[in-house]
């Protein structure tokens, strides 16, 4: 009895450890079933959840959001269209030009019956500072010859007549008593307080191919360096920008608008839409056509009878402002999102206000150009108070692949509302804060 209880115990045990291994290679086998279900081999690396990503080493490059980082953007790619001002005066405020990096004060010095030929600036100096303990050196060589006589003045005199004959700058230090001569100077200009008047002197210094300009919007200072021929051109449009009585503007919507049928918008329903009064202008283009419309069609009326046919998409917004009679631009993809089709292109402007046949207009020329060329311009006079509506651009001008996905229907439409900022004396008697800037009253105050 013992014996069949000892064998039945035996076989028990045996069962239990031969359940166990197979429990154990069942569950091993499972493991290794799931792990290798998620597996992943990428360039002979084993990867799983628990992975560390492994990533290519980079350039030493500014990355791309901190590269679009612009504290400019804000003031250029945003509209109040809920209070825009269609005329504006502000005061003539003085733009000056400091020079930065000028060093120590020169020795009181007198220079009588000096006379120098054909000498290079470095040259001049040393002959006339001969005697002196005071040293001339040069960030690089001065090629430039000059040639003139002095017959009497102050140290200073001298020499920043000799720097400016020979186009270059210098700087005094007076612990080492070293003059150093430099191809190259550094500015301050102090700018007026409003931001049309800003945003016009920066356009205009960046067609002059003037880049790295260090603006303080605080201070309303621009801090820049350059050349001999950068201070003549920043002095040429600072005296052609402090001449001018205006700075015209133009507020801009521009939208992607995609008919809700496979039929192209009608924009002569406009007509009725509108009433025939409130469409003054149409102007053909080689592409597209510019209506020249009154105040009552804006960005709301305007989106309300597009949405009737059409989605509308707003791609882009902003504004720019440029002195009478100068140029400026407005690019869709600094102040859009940087996928769009229509991010390479470039709505450019000339105009002037004034008299225009016995009344007064804003003479504009208004041109559409991407990197590929002129797409299409319109000649356009208006009132204060009118607006442009560009249509007939078809999106398919901006698609640079065979086929696309986007109806042949869709289309670019620009709204523009121009502005115009009357630069007046702050102590003549026509320039208040509080002058009217709608309605007869404004008409009135531009015919004065």
């Amino acid at each position: 009895m013992k014996k069949i209880k000892f064998c039945s115990l035996l076989f028990a045990l045996c069962s239990l450890v031969l359940g166990g291994c197979a429990r154990q290679n069942v569950i091993a086998q499972n493991a290794t079933e799931s792990q290798y279900d998620t597996l992943t081999v990428v360039d002979n690396l084993v990867i799983d959840e628990n992975s560390v990503p492994i990533f290519p080493k980079k350039a030493a490059l500014t990355t791309d959001t901190a590269r679009r980082f612009s504290i400019e953007l804000p003031k250029r790619c945003r509209v109040d269209w809920n209070n825009q001002n269609l005329m504006s005066v502000v005061p003539n405020e003085e733009i000056t030009v400091v020079r930065l990096g000028l060093g120590d004060a020169l020795p009181d010095l007198q220079v009588s019956d000096y006379d120098f030929r054909s000498l290079s600036v470095k040259t001049a100096l040393e002959k006339l500072l001969d005697g002196t303990d005071i040293t001339i050196a040069e960030d690089a060589q001065m090629y430039e010859k000059i040639s003139g006589s002095i017959n009497s003045g102050s140290l200073t005199d001298a020499v920043n007549l000799m720097a400016k004959m020979g186009r270059v700058y210098y700087s005094y230090d007076a612990a080492t008593q070293e003059i150093k001569l430099s191809h190259r100077g550094k500015w301050m200009i102090k700018m007026p307080r409003d931001e049309n008047i800003i945003m016009a002197l920066l356009d205009a210094m960046h067609g002059a191919n003037m880049r790295n300009l260090l603006v303080n919007w605080q201070d309303k200072t621009i801090v820049m360096e350059g050349n001999y021929q950068t201070e003549r051109e920043l002095q040429k449009i600072i005296t052609d920008i402090s001449s001018k009585k205006y700075v015209l503007a133009w507020d801009i919507d521009v939208y992607r608008v995609y008919p809700k049928t496979d039929n192209p918008i009608i924009w002569m329903n406009m007509l009725p839409a509108f009433g025939e009064n409130n469409i003054k202008m149409s102007i053909a283009g080689v592409v597209g056509r510019a209506l020249v419309v009154g105040p009552e069609i804006n960005t709301k009326t305007l989106q309300e009878f597009l949405s009737q046919q059409s989605n509308v998409v707003l791609i882009s917004q902003g504004r720019f402002s440029i002195p009478d009679g100068w140029q400026s631009r407005f690019d869709i993809g600094q102040c859009g999102k940087e996928d769009r089709l229509e991010t390479d292109l470039i709505i450019g402007a000339t105009g002037t206000y004034g008299d225009f046949g016995g009344y007064d207009k804003i003479d504009a020329k208004i041109v559409l150009h991407t990197s590929r060329g002129e797409l299409s311009s319109f000649n356009i006079p208006s009132s204060i108070g009118d607006n442009y509506v560009i249509v007939g651009i078809p999106t398919h001008s901006f698609v640079t692949t065979p086929e696309t996905l986007i109806s042949p229907f869709a289309e670019l439409v620009v709204f523009m509302s121009p502005r115009v900022i009357k630069i007046a004396d702050a102590n003549s008697e026509t320039y208040t804060d509080t002058t009217p800037l709608s309605g007869d009253a404004l008409r009135e105050y531009l015919n004065y």
